[in-house]
């Protein structure tokens, strides 16, 4: 039964299908017998996993396992600190893993929250109040303005009731409701009028209605569902750490084998050559980059809460750097979600309104001027009208204070209490300086014909010291037939079929920009006419003018959106609002390219799997869908290779949020449930700030490239020394301890400090890189080869220049030791500025990274106080070197850097190009 469409059948019908009486409500006893049935209207959270069960579950990663076995060799060599080391950051990985999965799952939790906690429902032919948990189909409940819908009802009495939905369908007003059933065979959600869904929000009126589902079977229950069902995407970052595990093992593992058979068969003793096999193992697997990646992820954050955006899962800051699309809500995201009257039409004249939102602040303008309401009687009747047929308020309240000169002064936030609608005429006369306070003297309101579905309108009768006046307002179609005169050039005219139809050609003008059209009209009533008879009261009436009203574009959005076509990011609208609203908003803000497509969901719904990828580069908005249809598109675009963002604040966008591979919410307009579902909340509800958010997760990840390019080309450098004098039958140019402390000192700091490294500047004017792009993709894999051979080899020719003074002295073994330790350290020291930039080092001022001048600096005096303190010499087999020494070491150091260095300047790169993206596919290309 639950399948069937309720709004096809009639009150009648419905009462019949759940055998329910519209007066007297079910019994008790039948309400017990239902709820065995149909189980409690909640909605159900799916299996549960125990906290213990997360915590373990961290410990899986294939990364994780390779540094327990690195902790287990340390150990073995007695290098406790690195074992405490590599412990400490695998339990703090798990914690912080468990934390974010364990608060990613809550988000259910808080869809719970948006149901009714209790319901007024006819139970025995009485009224009575019960836990919406225990309502079941079939109970007959009431509604009133301000209640929560309790289940997704299907009404049967209504009296003009409006119902907010934006949360569920993205309808940016409120949606009048009825009682007729619909013959159509598929209805979008949004337009099921006849229906109430559990979640949403009476604004306006009174309803009885018959409970047709419960709990999961609801649309906010589906929704639930979907949730659960939704697989998290693996984050790029995650997978790429994964990958770069199981290439770091291989490889350190096999030429570590290749060092100790080539020493061993060179005469070198078994156990010297294991203890420096195990030590090159330990120094090849980098144990660090868990660490260096969580901590330049962390500061990312911390950068991100500045620049207002809260981030919840750590990986989530990198994965915005190689978002190719981002899926966005209209309305609270593109749009203000406040409707504005943006234009007047009166006298034949069309005249602007500025200013933003529900502040009271702007100006009418004609022709570039501002009107003077005092000399155009005209707007000031068009506007007494829009103010006294109301009954929405402006009120103004507290923000958070500012401080200015030492003293703290309050910024004002003004808001509406009533309908959007009503809401925006209100401020329409705040801004002429008309308000309900400054009419209160002159007029007061001794009847109401309220505004319903039917009548498409709305009067009311004010009285004033020249007798009573008719205030109407509605729909311009219904309300010229209403209408015998019409005010023109400060006159009261007759309203003649070619004045008329002026007046339609004008709304059909401004309702093709999208505009929400209302029309005022007034009458002073005769003395003793009857005030309670509708016909009679609105007949008759003198036009005045039109309003266009929008739900209009955030001021900082379009700027943001031409970034991100330089950024090669395609911006794609998702909205539950109607096609022409959701269009001319897109083109406003730029979207939408020459041959851009829009969709509806019922288009939307006719379309294969298939068919909508093939079609999905070349869409730009996505109009009247539902959250099954935001879902099925995000995965579509996945499909298709991108990496996909998508925001929202409403409950209908968190199946989508939770599936793409970044999810992001509003924090100010957002719900709790779209938070929870999201990896990052926009503190400030600024589409602008995913932009800032994009070129952090760049910059990010381009740092964990530099550090992986620094420490992967030293341990190159490291291995290649021993492996090459192996095969050459030299003695070992590097001790195990000394190994381990270039990887403990020489590669930590400084690669902490590349972590933080400032990004290059034209970092946002490429495109995002592509969503399978290999870790060592760009030249990566190819730099860090050579310049590990370059160090290889030049660490290894200046151990054999110090070994040939006197090749068969112990003690010079010791010094040829010492200087091949210290080139070694050297080089990787020179070697950490040239990985700032992707060209050489000589684009980039090496000083700019003070950190990593101060990482530098810190290593270089570690490594001398192992070279001259005394009491460190015999522990890590080294001597002091004099000058001549250090004149070797220094240039067999800088050779690397200094031929790479060159060889860019002669290959002379072209510059990057910027990337012009203005539509079509928007496939990510690799840089």
């Amino acid at each position: 039964m639950s399948q069937k469409k309720w709004y096809q059948m009639s009150a009648q019908e419905v009462s019949q299908a759940w055998q329910t009486d519209p007066v007297q409500g079910l019994s008790s006893d039948e309400g017990r017998k239902r709820q065995g049935e149909h189980g409690l209207n909640e909605l159900s959270e799916g299996d549960k996993v125990s906290p213990i069960t997360l915590f373990l579950n961290q410990f899986k990663d294939f990364m994780v396992l390779v540094l327990m076995g690195a902790t287990l060799i340390s150990g073995l060599l007695g290098e406790y600190l690195d074992a405490i080391t590599i412990v400490a950051i695998i339990i703090m990985n798990g914690i912080l893993g468990f934390v974010q999965e364990f608060r990613a799952e809550r988000s259910l939790r808080a869809l719970k929250e948006l149901s009714a906690p209790h319901a007024k429902v006819l139970r025995d032919g009485t009224v009575c109040q019960i836990p919406a948990r225990e309502l079941v189909p079939g109970d007959v409940v009431l509604l009133e303005s301000g209640d929560r819908v309790p289940a997704d009802v299907r009404f049967i009495e209504t009296n003009g009731v409006y119902i907010e939905e934006s949360a569920l369908t993205g309808e940016s007003v409120p949606v009048a409701k009825q009682t007729e059933l619909l013959g159509a065979d598929e209805i979008p959600l949004g337009d099921q009028r006849n229906l109430g869904f559990m979640g949403t929000m009476m604004t306006r009126g009174t309803a009885r209605g018959i409970v047709v589902r419960t709990g999961m079977e609801t649309e906010m229950g589906k929704i639930a569902d979907l949730i659960q069902n939704t697989e998290s995407m693996e984050t790029p970052l995650q997978h790429r750490l994964e990958q770069l595990g199981k290439i770091l093992i291989m490889v350190a593992l096999g030429l570590t084998v290749m060092v100790v058979v080539a020493g061993i068969m060179h005469g070198q003793p078994p156990y010297g050559m294991f203890l420096a096999g195990v030590s090159l193992a330990v120094a090849a697997i980098p144990e660090g980059l868990p660490a260096i990646v969580t901590i330049a992820l962390a500061l990312g954050v911390q950068r991100m809460i500045q620049r207002k955006a809260i981030v919840r899962k750590l990986p989530s800051v990198e994965t915005l750097g190689c978002a190719s699309v981002i899926c966005s809500d209209k309305t609270g995201t593109l749009t203000q979600n406040k409707m504005t009257v943006t234009h007047l039409w009166l006298g034949g004249n069309l005249m602007e309104v500025s200013g933003d939102g529900y502040d009271p602040q702007g100006d009418i303008v004609y022709r570039g001027e501002s009107v003077d309401i005092r000399k155009n009687q005209m707007l000031r009747r068009m506007l007494q009208v829009s103010v006294l047929c109301n009954n929405a308020s402006l009120f103004e309240e507290e923000s958070e204070g500012k401080k200015k000169k030492g003293k703290e002064e309050a910024a004002p936030v003004w808001s509406i209490k009533g309908d959007p609608t009503e809401g925006a005429l209100v401020v329409l006369g705040a801004k002429a300086g008309i308000t309900a306070e400054s009419l209160d003297g002159l007029y007061r309101r001794v009847a109401e014909m309220p505004f319903d579905s039917e009548r498409k309108r709305m009067s009311v009768i004010v009285e004033h010291q020249g007798g009573q006046m008719v205030c109407t307002k509605g729909a311009p179609d219904v309300l010229l037939a209403h209408c015998s005169y019409v005010l023109w050039d400060d006159k009261v005219i007759p309203f003649t079929p070619t004045l008329k139809q002026k007046v339609m050609a004008a709304n059909e003008g401004m309702a093709k920009n999208a505009l929400r059209v209302l029309g005022l009209a007034y009458r002073d009533m005769k003395q003793g006419e009857r005030s309670d008879s509708t016909l009679e009261v609105e007949n008759n009436l003198v036009f005045v003018g039109l309003t266009g009203m929008i739900d209009p574009p955030r001021r900082e959005v379009r700027d943001a959106i031409v970034k991100c076509k330089r950024a090669g990011i395609k911006t794609v609208m998702i909205t539950g609002d109607h096609q022409t609203t959701a269009e001319a908003i897109a083109k406003q803000l730029g979207i939408i390219p020459p041959d851009g497509l829009v969709l509806n969901g019922g288009q939307l719904s006719q379309l294969t799997d298939e068919e909508l990828d093939d079609k999905a580069d070349n869409i730009y908005v996505y109009a009247r869908v539902s959250p099954e249809h935001k879902l099925r598109i995000v995965k579509s675009l996945q499909r298709k290779g991108h990496v996909v963002a998508m925001t929202g604040d409403g409950v209908n966008d968190a199946p989508a949020i939770k599936a793409a591979d970044i999810g992001i919410a509003m924090g100010i307009s957002g719900t709790d449930v779209s938070k929870e579902a999201s990896a990052l909340v926009l503190s400030d509800d600024n589409f602008a700030t995913i932009v800032a958010a994009i070129e952090e997760g760049r910059g990010i990840y381009e740092n964990i490239r530099k550090f992986i390019r620094y420490l992967l080309a030293s341990n190159v450098g490291e291995i290649l020394t021993m492996f090459l004098a192996m095969m050459a039958g030299l003695p070992l140019p590097l001790v195990p301890i000394q190994i381990l402390w270039v990887n403990l000192v020489t590669d930590g700091l400084p690669a902490m400090a590349l972590g933080v490294d400032q990004a290059e500047k034209d970092l946002m004017q490429q495109k995002p890189r592509g969503a399978k792009e290999n870790i060592f993709a760009r030249r990566l894999g190819w730099k860090i080869i050579s310049r590990g051979v370059l160090i290889g080899i030049c660490t290894l020719a200046a151990f054999w220049l110090a070994l040939q003074e006197n090749p068969d002295s112990a003690s010079h073994l010791v010094k040829a030791q010492t200087v091949a330790f210290a080139t070694l350290v050297m080089a990787q020291l020179i070697h950490v500025f040239d990985c700032r930039s992707s060209r050489s080092i000589f684009h980039r001022n090496p000083l700019q990274n003070r950190y990593l001048v101060l990482a530098v600096i810190s290593s270089l005096l570690l490594v001398l106080a192992v070279l001259y303190t005394p009491q460190l010499q015999p522990i890590f087999k080294t001597v002091p070197l004099n000058l001549r020494d250090w004149i070797v070491v220094l240039v067999f150091a800088g050779i690397p850097t200094f031929l790479m260095g060159i060889g860019s300047v002669l290959q002379n790169p072209s510059k990057r190009k910027s990337v012009k993206y203005g539509g079509g596919s928007a496939k990510p290309a690799v840089r």
